[in-house]
Parts: C-alpha cells; structure tokens; sequence
C-alpha cells in the first residue's frame, strides 16, 4: 500500500475533525492542527495534546492536507489558505459537497480524494479505540500524481476504516446519496416522520407523554435492531402483532405521495437546485433556518419530552 505522505494538516476540530485527528495521530502519524485562534475548538484541542495554529500556518510543509471544517465554512477558508498547498500534496475532503458545488480550486499536481466515514466522528473515534472501524466511501476529484487512489486507500487505513470496508464511487454520487440520505430518511423524513405521529395521536386526545414514549422515544431501540440485523431480521425480533401492522400498515404511511416527495428531493439534489437554495439562504443569513428552529423549540413535543422523561415536574 502506498504510504500516506505527511506531515497531516488537519483544517477543523469540530466533530469529524476532533475523531480525525485523534485517529491519524494514534496510527502512528504526525499531525498538526489548524483552527482561527480563540475558537472553542482549539481549547479542545489543546486538551488532547495538540499544538494548534493558524489554518495557514499549518499549510506549511504538510504533505496531506484534510478539509473537515462546515460545508459552508470550506470555500472561503480554501480561498484563504489553498494557495499554500505544497507540491504534489493530497487534499482530503470527508463529504463531496464542496467538490461537487463549490468551484474549489486546486493546484494541477494535486491529489484531492474524498475518503468518507459512514457515521458521525465520535463514533468513528470509538469503534477505532474498541480496535474496529467503520466503512467509507472513497474517490478521485482530481489525480494529479497517479496515485491518488492508493493514498485516499491509506487514508482510510489510518483512520482505521479499512479494518471494516472501504466502497470505491464517486464524488457526485457520495454527495447525491449522502444528501438525499439525510433528507428523506436520517434528519428530514425521521423528524417529519414523528412529529406528524405525535401531533396525529395529540389531536385525537391522546396524553402528549404517551405519544412521545411511543412514537419518539422508542425509536432508537428499534433503529438499534435495524442497525443489527436488517430490516428481514429486524422484522424476526418484534411482536406478531407489530410485525402485521408493519407489513400492512407501513406502506400506507411511506405511499406513492411520500415516494413522489422522495423523487421531487432526489431531483432537487440531481440537478442542483438544492445547492442553489441552500447558498441562498446562507447568503441572507439563514433567516428561514432561524425561523423553523425557532417553531420547532416552542412545538409542544418538547415540553411533552421533558414531562414524559422527568425533566420537569
């Protein structure tokens, strides 16, 4: 395998950052830090024994180069510091976002790989220290030294993915599937998903608690058995009676309406028009995101959280 060149500049120490570094440093290689100064994260990263320093600073003489600060985040920092970028250095991204839709730019004798975990940092950090790993997604953005393959491969090594799977695709379809991913099923469709149960149950007089234990709640111990043993053996691990419900009632509920949404969203996705919105509402200092998490704190689901938990009398 080809050996990944250092030293490693890592660009963030948020969540994926944090887990990245600890996990490329713990597999025997010398990495640096770059944060803004007076930021949280470089106290965070102090309290694990690094150095951190200037973003730019770190550019200098790094042989690998890892992009894991916000989408939003990543093209003005890569206009500040990219013109730094050692010769024939390998630029890693986690998500292919940016590489997508960003118009990054790049130096012509550069690697620019994505090597993408399939979970959040923390848990990349734990199964690493448990000695396991989790899969990633790796591709080429640019192969400026015929190796860049080999090298996003040794990324993920140090990372400690390969110990699990390492799934060769593309950056269009790593972002493609990753957004969708979060919007009709992770984040958007599970939100929607339970809220609209919540408020179904609510408005026909059922306790506020009861509807949040059954339909929030609960939900991670079933996700934990889907998680362990797929859908055919998640459906072997549940009651007769839930398992009837599930298989005729559920396509009820995920309907030709819902799949047509999903297709709109996958749209969206495909053709750029998500990206576009997106930059939009960044643009003009995210006054609907500040409007719908603003509802969604005042939605009587959360009192009902804290009622049904014991976090209120």
């Amino acid at each position: 395998m080809t050996a990944l060149p250092g030293p490693v500049a890592v660009l963030g120490f948020g969540n994926q950052g944090a887990a990245q570094a600890l996990n490329l440093r713990d597999s025997g290689l010398e990495v640096r830090v770059g944060v803004p100064a007076g930021r949280p994260s470089e106290a965070a990263a102090r309290s694990v024994g690094f150095a951190p320093l200037a973003p730019a600073a770190v550019m200098r003489g790094a042989r690998t180069v890892a992009v894991l600060v916000p989408d939003e985040v990543a093209p003005g920092l890569w206009a500040e510091v990219g013109g730094a970028l050692e010769t024939g250095a390998c630029v890693v991204f986690a998500h292919g976002y940016n590489l997508l839709y960003g118009a990054l730019r790049f130096r012509d004798d550069a690697d620019v790989v994505l090597v993408s975990p399939t979970g959040p940092g923390r848990v990349l950090r734990q199964v690493y220290e448990r000695g396991q790993g989790l899969p990633a997604y790796l591709a080429v953005h640019q192969d400026g030294s015929g190796a860049a393959w080999e090298r996003a491969t040794a990324y993920a090594a140090a990372l400690g993915c390969a110990r699990a799977r390492l799934w060769r695709t593309t950056v269009r379809e790593e972002t493609e599937v990753d957004l969708f991913g979060e919007q009709a099923v992770l984040c958007g469709g599970m939100n929607a998903l339970v809220l609209a149960a919540f408020e179904t149950l609510a408005a026909a007089g059922y306790s506020p608690e009861i509807a949040y234990l059954e339909c929030v709640h609960q939900l991670k111990y079933l996700a934990d058995l889907l998680h362990e043993r797929g859908i055919a053996g998640m459906r072997g691990g549940i009651s007769s009676t839930a398992l009837f419900g599930d298989l005729t009632r559920g396509p009820r509920v995920i309907g030709e309406a819902a799949r047509a949404a999903m297709a709109q969203a996958l749209a969206e996705i495909r053709d750029g028009r998500f990206a576009r919105e997106l930059a939009a509402e960044i643009a003009a200092g995210r006054p609907a995101t500040r409007r719908a998490l603003a509802r969604g704190a005042e939605h009587p689901i959360e009192s009902a959280r804290r009622r049904a938990l014991g976090l209120e009398p």
